[in-house]
């Protein structure tokens, strides 16, 4: 089993969609936003035309009215590499949201959840918004904050639950790294950070003139400011704003480059603690041969490159 990890916008798909072709194999998604049915362009979610006849799994499962739940994630997720694995293909991982990825790929049990710390700590988020409730997670669990974006007030419920739950960080209750299957092979794409910061905004200018503006407005008919998870979304929840009369557009294409930074910056720091990632540079003229170089090498050997 493969997994193409990374900061957003450093090339994944495209590389997992090379190494399904080369292996035979399917892609499986491990992005949380593309989870989600009609955010396509603000997620940069492949055409079908860009994914070159391999089969893609766990895109566009859920509505954007409904909270997003990596325990689910992780059940689907297993059921499907077992289907591609019984059909003789590989499972190609691929996406950035660092804990879907443990989940798909490692032996992790969640806590459980508690409807009354829930509920008190939702009423709290609805009265004094996300960013007091990522202060307090901040000072409980400051690697925790550093995955969660301050806006996912629906993941930092979940954290302060956890670490009410359990009297440890919420970081305490995942385990230490451990495959599921030993055969595993984790493969990072490494960008400099100014070039990542340039793609980034590269993207974003795409996303604009693919239409990205009415897609949010039609997701908005459709719910979206009513979903807990999808309204929080890169991007999204920036139109949103513009949309609403809060900001101007240009203003919201500029926080939508300058929170995508932040959020890849939290991505790099997620993936550095996890010494089994084999790191490529992303631009690597052989990158395709790297990667299978390192596919062929087997889990246990030593990381490519660690992040910096």
């Amino acid at each position: 089993m493969i997994s193409v990890v990374g900061p957003t916008a450093a090339g994944k798909s495209d590389l997992a969609v090379d190494l399904a072709l080369r292996l035979g194999g399917e892609a499986v998604n491990t992005d949380s936003m593309q989870l989600y049915r009609g955010m396509d362009i603000g997620t940069a979610k492949l055409t079908v035309a860009e994914r070159r006849g391999v089969p893609h799994h766990l895109l566009d499962v859920w509505d954007v009215t409904e909270p997003a739940s990596v325990a689910e994630y992780q059940r689907r997720a297993h059921e499907v590499i077992a289907e591609v694995r019984g059909r003789g293909r590989v499972p190609v991982l691929v996406g950035g949201s660092g804990l879907y990825v443990r989940a798909a790929l490692d032996d992790l049990d969640f806590p459980g959840t508690d409807p009354g710390i829930r509920a008190r700590l939702e009423a709290e988020l609805a009265e004094q918004g996300s960013g007091a409730l990522f202060a307090r997670l901040k000072e409980a669990d400051p690697e925790a904050a550093q995955a969660i974006l301050p806006s996912n007030g629906r993941r930092i419920v979940r954290a302060l639950e956890v670490i009410e739950l359990t009297g440890r960080p919420f970081t305490a209750s995942l385990p230490q790294h451990r495959y599921r299957d030993p055969e595993t092979v984790q493969l990072g794409l490494l960008v400099p950070r100014p070039e990542l910061d340039e793609r980034i905004a590269l993207r974003v200018d795409r996303m604009w003139e693919a239409g990205f503006v009415a897609e949010v407005a039609a997701l908005e008919e459709a719910g979206l400011r009513a979903g807990r998870t999808a309204s929080a979304a890169l991007g999204y929840a920036q139109v949103l704003r513009f949309l609403a009369g809060e900001w101007s557009e240009e203003q919201a294409r500029e926080e939508t480059v300058r929170a995508t930074r932040r959020f890849a910056r939290r991505q790099e720091s997620w993936f550095r603690r996890d010494a089994r990632i084999h790191w490529l540079p992303y631009d690597a003229p052989d990158l395709l041969e790297r990667a299978l170089d390192r596919c062929g090498s087997g889990s246990g050997a030593p990381a490519a490159r660690r992040l910096p």
